[in-house]
């Protein structure tokens, strides 16, 4: 498969570059709404300890697990598996003294797993899952424009949806690109949406594979990881075109242990270069492989863990996070072949998942909480977060051939994005002969993605540039070094010469 891989009988060209297109400073994005990300230090004694709770709407059912930061905000959703629910937005610079600014209630939101936002025509909308009756369920819109005003806008109900059960045939997560919005379902599969209207979403397509549960998608580019609900099977697929999902050759594998034995896991991210894989059933503890080579998936290392049932693992720079029901683990992970366990946390009920932010994490539960306690605020670590995100995996890779024309461009950091920060100043896309590709960007957790206005030309050389003090992440540190890289969708690579 020509299009994955750099042709090794590519030919090489030098060409002289001229000044790309002037591009606006790289951290000369708009405005965030909200403070940003945690500034506030910790004595050593409060580490670990909790200090603050998150509390979602009047009809809130105490039922939470993700939470994400979004134009200077903390986002909460909160909602039941069987749907009505919503979303708080809350200041969280004093992370243990956080402000609400915003909420929503919506009849048919059900429990998301994660947050997939898209901007269209200038206003901002955020895909969650939707469930309207036993049969009627699928993807729902709100407009978050303006998060101290956000609305439930549309819905859209997919086929085969069924519900009591809740992982068999219920949507589980979502993930935007594009047009394009891919909505997990379980055994139904991977559902294709056409998003190019939000008020007005559509069905494209559903994907099913025998055998394989989809729990979540995540998009690289023109790689994605559609991994489990509860399973061991992860399938890389190619989406350069991203209505289709074609099966990369030794992209298709199962989970493993250290030692070879297959393990089901509960849920799958993707950050940096690495899946990350929270072990399920025989203890907990996450797994990791590199994904660098869809081709090859590599085994990279476990922490078992006696008596846990993995929930999420998330990633921030060198560290793992993640729930295992019956705690909160923090893992050092800078060798990340063997992870470390450097601190726990624990809340009443089924604490599936431990999200990072800044110094801070939210621990949250998704089932027998405390009156008031389904996310709660620990810090972790003494000081604020001062480093900004490192890039560690993009497609197309440097120097990548053939790369299709409908291919998007992806980013995997190894720490959470803030999205606003993502614009045409910090991640620059030119031909050659210095003009300016003008797209969408689209950001969720570590990943990036940005899809040009207009397919790539043919057989033309493309520069990729994301500057210094551009891209930040969610505590508003940028990226400390420029980096630059090509790719063509000819067979004759063109070497700018700067």
């Amino acid at each position: 498969m020509p299009r994955l891989v750099l042709a090794a009988s590519a030919l090489l060209a030098v060409a002289c570059a001229p000044e790309p297109h002037a591009y606006p400073a790289p951290d000369a994005h708009r405005a965030l709404f909200g403070p940003g990300g945690p500034k506030v230090s910790f004595p050593a004694e409060a580490l670990w300890q909790d200090c603050a709770a998150l509390l979602g709407g009047e009809n809130d059912e105490q039922h939470h697990n993700l939470v994400v930061m979004r134009d200077g905000l903390l986002v909460l959703p909160w909602a039941p598996e069987d749907g009505g629910g919503g979303l708080s937005f809350y200041t969280f610079d004093d992370a243990c003294a956080p402000t609400l600014v915003g909420e929503v209630w919506a009849d048919f939101m059900r429990e998301t797993h994660t947050l997939a936002f898209g901007e269209v025509n200038g206003r901002t909308y955020l895909a969650v899952d939707y469930h309207e009756s036993e049969d009627v369920g699928g993807v729902g819109f709100f407009d978050v424009t303006d998060p101290s005003d956000p609305q439930w806008v549309s819905q859209l109900a997919l086929p085969d949806y069924h519900y009591p059960d809740a992982y068999f045939r219920v949507v589980l997560s979502t993930f935007w690109l594009g047009d394009t919005l891919y909505a997990a379902g379980g055994l139904n599969g991977v559902y294709v949406l056409d998003v190019s209207d939000p008020l007005n979403p559509a069905l494209v397509g559903q994907h099913t594979v025998v055998g394989h549960m989809v729990g979540a998608v995540h998009v690289v580019g023109d790689v994605a990881m559609v991994s489990s609900a509860g399973l061991s099977r992860t399938i890389l697929y190619d989406v350069s075109d991203p209505w289709t999902l074609s099966p990369i050759p030794g992209g298709d594998f199962y989970v493993s242990s250290a030692d070879g034995e297959l393990k089901d896991y509960y849920f799958a991210s993707l950050a940096g270069k690495y899946g990350l894989y929270a072990r399920k059933s025989d203890g907990g503890g996450p797994i990791i492989y590199d994904l660098s080579d869809p081709t090859a998936p590599t085994f990279v290392a476990d922490a078992p863990t006696e008596g846990g049932d993995g929930g999420y693992v998330m990633r921030h720079e060198a560290f793992l996070f993640q729930g295992d029901s019956d705690r909160g683990l923090v893992y050092d992970a800078s060798d990340m072949s063997a992870p470390t366990l450097i601190g726990e946390v624990d809340i009443a009920g089924d604490l599936d998942t431990v999200t990072p932010v800044g110094n801070v994490l939210v621990a949250s539960v998704d089932s027998k909480a405390d009156d008031g306690l389904s996310s709660v605020v620990f810090p972790w670590a003494e000081a604020p977060d001062a480093r900004g995100p490192v890039l560690e995996w993009f497609r197309p890779q440097d120097g990548a051939t053939l790369v299709p024309t409908t291919a998007a461009l992806g980013l995997s950091f190894d720490e959470m994005i803030e999205g606003i920060t993502v614009f045409e100043g910090s991640v620059r896309v030119w031909t050659l002969d210095g003009e300016a590709v003008p797209g969408r960007f689209y950001t969720q957790e570590n990943l990036v993605n940005f899809v040009p206005d207009a397919p790539w030309a043919e057989d033309t050389t493309y520069v990729v540039e994301l500057p210094a003090g551009g891209v930040a992440d969610v505590s508003g540190n940028r990226l400390a070094e420029t980096r630059r890289w090509t790719f063509t969708t000819g067979v004759e690579l063109e070497i700018p010469r700067w």
